[in-house]
């Protein structure tokens, strides 16, 4: 980092990269495991959906155990009781993701197709908004998308839920996997 202007130089970039021009094969294999585990994830997209709902429950408890421990940290009654009613909340809600992983699945898919719903229009918003700068034919095209996406799972919805959640882990898998291939061929290439 340059310390006057806040930016990162070339010079900058190169010292940081060269200690893992070194490990450049373990950065391809990690992208090789990701590849293959998005593989396998987008053969079984179920079993990947149950997969993912049970970490957001495990991510569920630990945040709800977060918050009850803050919950005693907090001197006034009044918000004691707000944050561990709060933190039961989410322990509450990681177990029921345990019990029932499929309704989770469906509850998680409605929020997502309406999410993006609502982001695929406040992206067309905007870009109708921004239409006289540059960029806002790219910003529209990306609402449409959004929103389109949005539509298409809340219309196939609850059987999307089914499916749609193990779909963008495999694809998130993949395309990891394939950035940290690149990433690790690259630094290959420089060493």
């Amino acid at each position: 980092m340059n310390g006057t202007s806040g930016t990162l130089n070339a010079s900058d970039l190169r010292g940081a990269i060269a200690p893992l021009r070194g490990k450049w094969g373990w950065i391809v294999a990690l992208g090789v495991v990701y590849l293959v585990t998005g593989i396998i994830a987008l053969g079984s997209v179920v079993m990947a959906t149950v997969a993912s709902v049970f970490v957001v429950g495990v991510m569920m408890l630990i945040a709800g155990v977060a918050e009850v421990v803050n919950a005693f940290q907090i001197k006034s009654w009044g918000k004691f009781l707000l944050w561990a009613l709060l933190g039961m909340l989410y322990i509450v809600a990681g177990f029921a993701t345990f019990q029932n992983p499929l309704l989770a699945a469906s509850v998680f898919t409605l929020i997502l197709g309406a999410a993006l719903i609502v982001s695929g229009i406040m992206r067309i918003t905007l870009a109708l908004s921004m239409k006289s700068q540059t960029p806002w034919g790219w910003v529209l095209l990306s609402g449409c998308i959004t929103l389109l996406l949005g539509v298409l799972i809340l219309a196939q919805w609850p059987v999307s839920s089914l499916f749609i959640l193990g779909t963008l882990l495999a694809i998130d898998l993949i395309f990891a996997g394939a950035g940290w291939i690149g990433l690790g061929l690259s630094l290959r290439r420089a060493h």
